[in-house]
């Protein structure tokens, strides 16, 4: 990078402050802070949506796996994303935008404490809140190794820089500095994947290759084949199952944007845009990734470091600091949004129940409490970003498909499920026995199960066991011990309908209806 790439660098950052500051004059109230006060236009919600989805995983644990696989990387990640979403828009969206205009949360685990007990509620909140932080640190190593690659600042520093800019604004402005940096950060990194698209097309073009003839060059063998390696149908089906909870509210920052919006309705067509963005856009960060292997080599063995070393060799100075833009837009919106979601979980859901005088706070204090809150977690994140490539967590694409993806269907399923009325009868009991065996399966299963398993347990067993013990326990055991309470019930039914006449058509308890 030269002093054009930087000055294209700095000024992005000083866009993202600057709308922070401007955001800041939007929030009156810890509502405005968690959930935009209900206001958000659903276009915005939706484009926010898509956008905390994205991280700079994409372009090196993604990248590697397309460089090495090919569509298998689309195939396998986005368009499960896009099926999932789709399928939430109707499920999910409607429902959990009903948490906030109904029951008048601005958690999207509060509703817990009712939905099923004060113990179901913390045990959800606490292992939501640390697995984020897991998550939230490899996005920032992620970004930090790309910001290494082409300034040469250390991994701690790069982590820094990006997690210090990102503090300011979302600090700031809350959910409408995340929802309108994720706008200007969607432009961004429109200009951004075209720019690199045409790149490559005009470098191949260059070779006399055309961009569907490179297919069948001898580089890109295998590269059209939709499951490939250790991603096959039982890890295609995992995965699309565990992303129709986690991008419709189970990692909590999504649900936010479905709460943000003015109405169930507006909710739904915000989820449907953002599923059609999933369908359509990976494909034109793709593609470059895809035909990678004609361009360059890689050095890391995973190809990892693919794309940023054809970034380096395709783009002239100025457009590669744009592109570099593009990869902070991705890390940025996510992290971003991640952080203001555990914030509302803490100061909401966790914080009362620790202090008591917490319960009587104003709402400059509790303004105050969730920007404090957000601070700490960013910088907890950091500090576990200096981990990622440890023994522990090992590297990047680890900590991102193995242990956020296995660890987030124990705790989403009750969140998730508890919405919808087939699973009423579920309450406390069997949501506790699920989140607890869902976690215990993924010990199992990743350790000592891998461990007396030559070559160890499949990638799409490590991430799918867990989630599929946790849906089985919490539909037996609701069944076999049902627990639905009026109260209970009556929740439900609010989270399900419109209108102030819900509650009439309550159903009764299944002990009543037995009796």
């Amino acid at each position: 990078m030269n002093g054009l790439d930087w000055a294209v660098l700095i000024g992005y950052f000083g866009v993202m402050v600057a709308i922070g500051v401007w955001s800041h004059r939007r929030v009156d109230d810890v509502g405005d802070f968690f959930t935009a006060g209900g206001r958000m236009p659903w276009w915005l919600s939706g484009i926010s949506h898509h956008m905390s989805g994205y991280s700079a995983v994409m372009f090196t644990g993604y990248a590697g796996i397309a460089y090495v696989y090919g569509v298998t990387s689309y195939v396998t990640w986005a368009l499960p994303i896009a099926i999932g979403i789709a399928i939430g828009s109707r499920l999910f969206a409607p429902r959990i935008n009903r948490l906030r205009s109904r029951l008048r949360v601005a958690s999207p685990l509060e509703y817990l404490k009712n939905r099923y007990d004060l113990r179901t509620q913390q045990a959800l909140a606490w292992s939501g809140m640390l697995l984020k932080i897991v998550d939230v640190g490899a996005k920032w190593a992620a970004i930090a190794t790309l910001l290494s690659v082409f300034t040469g600042l250390s991994l701690n520093q790069g982590i820094l820089i990006t997690g210090a800019i990102t503090a300011v604004y979302c600090t700031i402005g809350g959910l409408w500095a995340d929802a309108l940096t994720e706008l200007g950060q969607f432009v961004i990194q429109l200009l951004a994947g075209v720019t690199m698209l045409v790149a490559v097309a005009v470098k191949l073009g260059d070779r006399h290759i055309g961009l569907l003839d490179a297919f069948g060059r001898p580089a890109l063998h295998g590269h059209t084949q939709p499951l490939a390696g250790p991603y096959g149908t039982v890890f295609l089906l995992a995965f699309l199952f565990i992303k129709l909870f986690e991008y419709n509210g189970g990692m909590l920052n999504q649900a936010q944007r479905y709460m943000a919006t003015a109405s169930a309705r507006e909710a739904e067509r915000s989820a449907r845009l953002s599923a059609l963005l999933w369908l359509v856009w990976p494909l034109v960060l793709f593609l470059p990734m895809w035909l990678a292997p004609l361009l360059v080599t890689a050095r890391k063995p995973d190809g990892s470091d693919s794309y940023a070393l054809m970034t380096e060799q395709l783009l002239p100075h100025g457009l590669l600091g744009l592109v570099v833009v593009g990869f902070f837009s991705h890390t940025m919106a996510m992290c971003s949004s991640d952080a203001n979601a555990v914030a509302a979980v803490f100061t909401r859901d966790v914080v009362p129940v620790l202090w008591r005088r917490a319960r009587d706070w104003g709402e400059r204090v509790g303004l105050l409490a969730a920007r404090v809150t957000t601070v700490v977690f960013l910088g907890l994140s950091m500090a576990v970003a200096t981990q990622v490539d440890s023994p522990a967590l090992k590297d990047i694409i680890t900590v991102v498909i193995k242990w956020v993806a296995g660890l987030m269907g124990p705790i989403a399923i009750p969140m998730m499920l508890g919405l919808l009325r087939p699973f009423r009868r579920s309450g406390p009991t069997a949501a506790l026995t699920s989140w607890a065996a869902g976690l215990l399966a993924f010990w199992l299963v990743n350790y000592p199960i891998s461990w007396q398993v030559q070559g160890g347990v499949p990638l799409q067993y490590q991430v799918s066991v867990p989630l599929a013990v946790s849906l089985v326990l919490y539909i037996v055991v609701g069944l076999i011990k049902p627990e639905d309470t009026p109260e209970r019930l009556a929740v439900i039914e609010r989270i399900n309908t419109d209108g102030d006449g819900a509650e009439a058509a309550v159903p009764a308890p299944a002990a009543q209806a037995r009796g």
